[in-house]
C-alpha cells in the first residue's frame, strides 16, 4: 500500500478521499465507492496500489484519441473498481470488483521499461477509471516521462482539480474525456454533476494538455435531444470548436440491455454537433472509415483516414511547429508526432 496523496481528516477517525470528485468520507477499516482507497487507523491508503488487471499494447486511436500522436502504439494498463457505476459497462469485470487477493503489484519503472521494450511511444491508464489509481497514475506518468514517452489516460473526467493538477505535473497531457450525461439524465448516475467533466476539460486545456470528448450515446438514457444539445454547447462554451468530439455508438452490456444506438441517431448528434460549429466530430464504434476520417474544417479535403485504429493516410503538411491542411493552410490541432508504419 501507498500513503494517498490527497487525504483529509474529517474528526473522529473519519478521511476524505480528494481522489475524485464523490469525495468519499471513508471511515476507519472501509474503504471508498471505488475500493482502492482504505482507512487504516485515521489514515487514508492506496490499497490498490500497483495491483493491474491488464498491461497490453493497444493503439492511440482506439482510445479514442484522433488529434494525439497519431497511429502511436501505448502500453495500455489498468486497475480494478470505478468511481461510476455505469449499468452499461463494457469493463464491469474490472470496474465493479476488487483486487483478486495475493495480486502482486507491478512496480511504476518496470510498466515504464516494459513500454519502452515493447516498441510503444507511450503508456495509456485504460479499461476501468484510472483516478481510482491515481498515486499509481502519478508514479507511473513520471517514470514513463523520464524515458520520453507520452502518458495519457482514458477517462470520465471526474477528478477534484487537486488531483488532475497532480497527473499534468507528473506528465499526463492527453485525455479521452467521457461525458455520460446531462443534467436533465435522470434515469442513471443521477447524482453526478456532468459538468466537471467539462470544467476539468478546461483546466487541462489550459495547462497545455490534449482533450478529446468522448459522448457515448446510450438509448434510454443519454440519448435526448435536450441532451445532445447540452452537450455540444457546453463543449462549445467551454473549451471551444477546436476540441474534438467523437459521437459514439452503445452496444448492450452488463445490466443495460436497450438494442444498440441507431445509426441515423447518431448521426443526427454529428451533423447538430457540425452546424453548430463543432471543427472535429466523429462517429464511432460503427467502423466506418468515412465517418472517422479527419477532413479540413475550411476546404473539405481528407487529411487523415482510418481504418481498424490505424492512420491508413496522412496528409498533413508540417510547418512553423504546427500540422496544415496541404491545400489552404488551414491549422489542424495535434499534439505529439504522427508515427508512420514501420
Amino acid at each position: 500500500m501507498r500513503r494517498a496523496r490527497l487525504q483529509e481528516p474529517l474528526g473522529g477517525g473519519v478521511v476524505a478521499c480528494l481522489a475524485c470528485e464523490r469525495r468519499c468520507r471513508v471511515r476507519p477499516g472501509a474503504r471508498g465507492a471505488c475500493g482502492n482507497y482504505a482507512n487504516v487507523g485515521g489514515v487514508l491508503w492506496h490499497a490498490g496500489y500497483g495491483k493491474l488487471s491488464a498491461v497490453e499494447l493497444r493503439p492511440i486511436e482506439i482510445k479514442p484519441l484522433f488529434h494525439y500522436w497519431p497511429n502511436s502504439l501505448a502500453l495500455t494498463y489498468s486497475n480494478f473498481g470505478c468511481n461510476f457505476h455505469c449499468p452499461w459497462c463494457q469493463n464491469h469485470h474490472l470496474s465493479f470488483s476488487l483486487p483478486p487477493e495475493g495480486l502482486e503489484p507491478v512496480d511504476p519503472e518496470a510498466l515504464a521499461d516494459l513500454a519502452v521494450s515493447a516498441g510503444a511511444q507511450g503508456i495509456s491508464a485504460s479499461f476501468n477509471e484510472p483516478i481510482t489509481n491515481l498515486d499509481y497514475v502519478v508514479d507511473a506518468s513520471e517514470a514513463a516521462r523520464k524515458r520520453g514517452l507520452y502518458s495519457m489516460m482514458v477517462t470520465n473526467m471526474y477528478f477534484t482539480t487537486s488531483s488532475l493538477r497532480l497527473v499534468l505535473e507528473a506528465g499526463v497531457d492527453g485525455f479521452a474525456a467521457s461525458v455520460k450525461g446531462c443534467p436533465s439524465a435522470r434515469r442513471v448516475l443521477a447524482n453526478v454533476d456532468h459538468y466537471v467533466v467539462f470544467r476539468n476539460a478546461r483546466v487541462a486545456l489550459d495547462s497545455g494538455a490534449h482533450v478529446e470528448i468522448v459522448y457515448l450515446v446510450v438509448p434510454g438514457a443519454n440519448d435526448s435531444k435536450e441532451c445532445y444539445e447540452w452537450v455540444v454547447g457546453t463543449l462549445l462554451d467551454t473549451l471551444g470548436p477546436e476540441v474534438p468530439l467523437h459521437v459514439n455508438r452503445y452496444y448492450p452490456a452488463w445490466a443495460w440491455r436497450e438494442p444498440p444506438t441507431p445509426l441515423g441517431k447518431l448521426l443526427e448528434v454529428r451533423d447538430y454537433a457540425v452546424k453548430e460549429g463543432v471543427k472535429y466530430v466523429y462517429v464511432g464504434n460503427v467502423h466506418d472509415p468515412e465517418l472517422e476520417s479527419t477532413r479540413c474544417p475550411r476546404c473539405g479535403k481528407t487529411l487523415v483516414r482510418r481504418e481498424g485504429y490505424r492512420v491508413v493516410e496522412f496528409n498533413l503538411d508540417f510547418e512553423g511547429g504546427r500540422y496544415k491542411c496541404p491545400r489552404c493552410g488551414e491549422p489542424v490541432p495535434i499534439k505529439g508526432r504522427y508515427v508512420a508504419p514501420g
